[in-house]
């Protein structure tokens, strides 16, 4: 149980409603700001506005899948008040305090790192990762069939990147009897395709590889499907990127050359929110009863 634990949410949307039931139900004190327009609060919580006292008495900070932007700015869909954490709230929060967010900017990063206060980037840990994955392929496939007129089933299908979300789409992709090649760097990652039954091929060759493709996803964050790519690519591609923006596609040339090409991040929060709000919470509830035995200790 997390008695006597406060957490304090500033911002966030569908997947925070998830994290704040499993944690009241763990009998953690929570407070709300910025989901002034919730229909139906939960009982036991309180709504607040954000202020230096306020986080004075946090044990936690659970912030939005992106914590800030650049200007300490905080996305929040269940108001209309503009949200902007300062580096005098950050320096309010007690020394113990736990900060959470999906990803973290620089921003955030530089101010939780001069006032030495333990930041967690949830989407960076391998269980969240792993978890999210399944949305996000299911969301992936919906895209593609969606956008495409074709069956999945026979498709000749890509996918680059044999990491936590890659391996989850390409197999998911093969048990839809799609044709599934693999476009990775490590030698490893090539065994494993091979053994999975996946057409592997080095990122080297992707150039080579793409000249019949009906459907390419990336989850490389970094450019790998450049213009010299899209150029040897059927118009009928079709190109979903999965990987956080700007993505690894070159949209401009895509559109110059009428290749349909759409950036996806995000997916699990979009498509399943619920589920994706689940995996939060478990997380989240986990690393503050870790945070409790340890201190208790």
């Amino acid at each position: 149980m997390l008695t006597g634990v406060h957490v304090v949410f500033l911002g966030g949307d569908a997947r925070h409603l998830e994290v704040i039931q499993k944690l009241t139900e763990l009998d953690a004190s929570v407070t709300i700001i910025g989901f002034d327009q919730l229909s139906n609060p939960y009982h036991g919580v309180q709504r607040q506005s954000l202020s230096q006292e306020l986080l004075r008495h946090a044990d936690a900070l659970v912030l939005p899948a992106v914590g800030t932007d650049d200007d300490g700015k905080v996305h929040a869909i269940f108001t209309s008040e503009e949200l902007v954490l300062t580096e005098e709230h950050i320096a309010s929060l007690p020394s113990h305090a736990i900060v959470f967010t999906g990803m973290a900017k620089p921003y955030l990063s530089t101010l939780c790192d001069k006032h030495k206060l333990r930041l967690i980037e949830l989407f960076e840990r391998d269980d969240v990762a792993i978890y999210n994955s399944i949305p996000t392929a299911e969301g992936a496939i919906m895209m593609a069939i969606q956008h495409t007129d074709i069956t999945l089933h026979g498709s000749e299908t890509m996918v680059l990147g044999m990491g936590r979300t890659g391996f989850t789409l390409a197999r998911t992709l093969l048990g839809l009897g799609a044709n599934v090649r693999v476009g990775v760097r490590r030698d490893e990652h090539f065994a494993r395709a091979t053994e999975m039954g996946f057409q592997p091929f080095y990122l080297s060759e992707l150039t080579k590889r793409v000249t019949n493709i009906d459907l390419l996803f990336n989850t490389i964050p970094t450019m790998i499907v450049t213009a010299q790519v899209i150029a040897q690519m059927p118009n009928r591609a079709v190109l979903i990127d999965l990987a956080s923006k700007p993505g690894g596609i070159d949209f401009r040339f895509a559109e110059k050359r009428g290749v349909k090409a759409m950036l996806a991040p995000g997916l699990p929060g979009i498509v399943a929110p619920k589920s994706a709000g689940r995996i939060l919470a478990h997380s989240i509830s986990q690393l503050l009863l870790e945070q409790m035995r340890t201190s208790g200790e």
